[in-house]
C-alpha cells in the first residue's frame, strides 16, 4: 500500500511519532475497536504499570490487524486515550520504538477513565 504523507507548514508540526494526515489510492479500511492492556489468555491487565499496559496495546492491536490481513504498516490514523496526559511523552517513546515510517496520523485524548481500570487505550483505523 502507498501513503501519501501530507504535511504544510501552515499547521503546527507534528509533535511526536505522527504526520499531519495521510491519503490512501485505494484499498480494504479496516476501523479497529479500542484496545486496553488486557492479556489475551486471562483478560486481566497485565500490569498497573504504564508503559507495560501500552506495549501490550499495540500486541494486542497487532494481533487483530494481524488477523485482518495487515501489519503496522498500513494503519493510517490513531486515536489513543490516556488517564493521566504527562505520560504522553512516553507513549511517544514507545510509538517511536514499535512504529514504522512514515508515520500515520494520530489523536491523543485525555479521559477520566477507561474499561477495567486501563491507563491507555488505542484504536487505529488501516487501510489493506
Amino acid at each position: 500500500m502507498s501513503k501519501e504523507i501530507i504535511q504544510t507548514d501552515a499547521a503546527p508540526a507534528a509533535v511526536g511519532p505522527y504526520s499531519q494526515a495521510v491519503a490512501v489510492p485505494n484499498g480494504k479500511m479496516v476501523f479497529t475497536s479500542g484496545q486496553i492492556g488486557l492479556d489475551p489468555k486471562t483478560n486481566e491487565l497485565v500490569s498497573d504499570n504504564f508503559e507495560a499496559q501500552v506495549r501490550q496495546c499495540f500486541t494486542n492491536l497487532s494481533a487483530v490487524i494481524n488477523a485482518a490481513g495487515g501489519s503496522l504498516e498500513n494503519i493510517v490514523k490513531f486515536n489513543l486515550y490516556l488517564t493521566d496526559l504527562s505520560k504522553f511523552a512516553s507513549v511517544n517513546a514507545i510509538m517511536t520504538e514499535l512504529m514504522p515510517q512514515p508515520y500515520a496520523a494520530r489523536s491523543t485524548l485525555g479521559v477520566a477513565s477507561l474499561p477495567k481500570n486501563a491507563q491507555f487505550e488505542v484504536e487505529a483505523i488501516l487501510v489493506i
